[in-house]
């Protein structure tokens, strides 16, 4: 049994009924959202998402509000160090079934209920494929690699200088007047 499917009918029954539901499961087990290069942010293959919201039934559907948590990793942007963390998103969806506006064009932001079922799955990845970082930080004071030798500069510190522009060597003599 998929730990994201959530049976509604008994919460349907009633308008304004409210559950809550704690749910853990894998965010991606087909491999859909998987890293394209090692660079890229992701999601660690086989680690679990906890999805813990309130569902709310209203007419023709349930509102799930609550929070998606899941762990990241990825590659520092400066200096290429790898990188991990954990994704908090708050959620706040809406989940129809299909007579009641699922796919029609002018409702395109809702997620289906399917006989009495809804799969909180999709909304969890989306969550967190919107949150994952685009360019993570090991930190802020991350000082990165020397672009002309490669060293680590928050390991050590080179001697590197950057080349001179040879279009502004005329104003070199400046430099020299000082």
């Amino acid at each position: 049994m998929d730990p994201f499917v959530v049976h509604v009918a008994r919460l349907r029954s009633v308008l304004g009924t409210r559950w809550h539901e704690v749910r853990r499961g894998p965010v991606d087990p087909e491999g859909v959202i998987a890293a394209r290069s090692p660079a890229d942010s992701c999601v660690p293959e086989g680690a679990d998402a906890l999805c813990e919201v309130t569902l709310e039934s209203f007419a023709g559907g349930v509102m799930a509000t609550g929070t998606v948590a899941a762990p990241w990793k990825g590659v520092c942007r400066r200096c290429t160090r790898p990188v991990e963390g954990l994704i908090r998103v708050q959620v706040r969806e809406r989940f129809t079934e299909p007579a009641a506006g699922y796919g029609d064009p002018d409702d395109d932001e809702a997620y289906p209920i399917v006989d009495d079922h809804l799969d909180l799955r999709p909304m969890v990845r989306d969550a967190v494929v919107l949150e994952l970082p685009l360019a993570p930080l090991c930190s802020e004071e991350c000082r990165g690699l020397c672009p002309y030798c490669g060293c680590d500069r928050n390991e050590e510190t080179c001697g590197c200088e950057a080349p001179r522009d040879p279009r502004w060597a005329n104003l070199d003599v400046l430099r020299s007047a000082r």
